[in-house]
């Protein structure tokens, strides 16, 4: 029996720096993202991670000539490149490099190069590239400088913003990770105009959410202004990453470490990761995986009486607009022809390793209407309903 206790207060610790700027550039050309990237007169060490498909781009043709990159020796994967005074490491692409193993390698990159805690870690790439590259800064000798410049729509919308870092681990998402903000996040949306349909897609169902969460008006462009939203007409891209920056912002400045209002933001995704996990972390794109799991929260706040019909019937309409799935079960997991009860099961399953339940329960994020979003644990029966259906 304890007799005594003693307890020690302290101070509250921020996890990494207390502030992010976040700076978005006019211009996008290989010159440019080149001078923003080699020209700031520094003496502090620097390890810049990508990876092969990013280096590859046209529009960083300047900055890995820095390195010694060029068009006949292109990057090749795993490799370390050095220039006077920085160093460059290139990963494979997409989400099956997501693991602890790359984070490791650049922890393991950075201490072969002597960098310090004063150091600075920027990644370049999606969101993939943005976790790992933000939790190996978050781990080196207990937290090293960061910056990060996210090169598709979903990491500008949303990954990269906010600090949660991290890799997937034994086939579930981003199950290893902290909260590490970025010293700086630097944003050239025309890295958008160079994405595949797919990666492009994918950020847009991140706008989505971010949407029917904060920001009706962010809603009614991609309702009503689909044609240029797909074209990518540069000032509605522009539009669409500066209203997701900052009703993120807003949130992640209120609630850094997800305690209270900064769990909205997984809205969709609990049906989301387990998806990919089911299907195979890397077999869908994440924003395909989103946009399904908004639609089976809706249908989950239908059928808990939470939200009218015409809303989630409006939502479902600009879902199948774009082309997402809003089916029951994803077609993606009927491609193995195994029986839906098992399917169901499984998606259970993942769902209860997610790392936001709190309990045994499955935590949802649930809605009203759009901006009037509700946390609530659901029981495993109105869970089966709705992936049912």
């Amino acid at each position: 029996m304890t007799n005594d206790i003693i307890s020690i207060k302290y101070s509250a610790v921020n996890p990494g720096t207390e502030k992010t700027d976040i700076l978005f550039y006019n211009e996008t050309t290989s010159e440019s993202i080149a001078q923003s990237l080699i020209s700031e007169n520094t003496t502090v060490s620097r390890i810049f991670v990508t990876d092969t498909t990013v280096a590859a781009l046209p529009l960083m043709e300047s900055f890995v000539k820095y390195f010694g990159i060029t068009p006949s020796t292109p990057p090749k994967q795993n490799a370390v490149y050095q220039s006077a005074k920085d160093v460059l490491l290139v990963i494979g692409p997409g989400e099956s490099f997501k693991t602890i193993e790359n984070v490791l390698l650049i922890v393991k990159t950075a201490l072969q190069n002597n960098l310090q805690r004063s150091s600075v870690f920027i990644g370049i790439g999606g969101g993939v590239i943005c976790d790992m590259t933000a939790f190996a800064a978050s781990i080196f000798k207990r937290g090293a400088n960061l910056e990060l410049i996210p090169t598709t729509l979903l990491a500008m919308v949303d990954a990269a913003v906010g600090g949660k870092t991290g890799c997937d681990f034994d086939s579930y998402k981003n199950m290893i990770g902290s909260f590490f903000p970025a010293k700086r996040l630097h944003i050239f949306s025309g890295f958008v105009q160079s994405l595949p349909d797919s990666e492009y897609r994918s950020g847009l169902a991140e706008t989505l959410k971010t949407a029917l969460l904060y920001a009706p008006k962010l809603f009614d462009i991609m309702e009503n202004q689909q044609e240029d939203v797909e074209a990518r007409k540069t000032d509605v891209v522009h539009q669409i990453i500066r209203r997701c920056v900052i009703a993120k912002a807003n949130i992640v400045e209120k609630d850094l470490t997800e305690k209270g209002p900064r769990m909205q933001l997984n809205f969709g995704h609990t049906f989301a990761h387990a998806l990919e996990s089911c299907a195979g972390l890397g077999t869908i794109p994440h924003g395909d995986a989103v946009a399904w799991g908004i639609g089976r929260a809706l249908d989950l706040s239908l059928g808990l009486g939470l939200c009218e019909k015409e809303y989630k019937d409006q939502v479902f309409a600009v879902l199948k607009a774009y082309g997402w799935k809003t089916e029951g079960i994803h077609p993606v997991l009927l491609q193995n022809k195994k029986e839906k009860a098992k399917i169901i099961d499984a998606l259970i399953s993942a769902m209860k390793k997610d790392k936001k339940n709190s309990s045994n329960s499955i935590r949802f994020i649930l809605q009203r209407d759009i901006n009037l979003t509700v946390i609530q644990e659901v029981a495993d029966s109105d869970i089966i309903e709705v992936l049912s259906e």
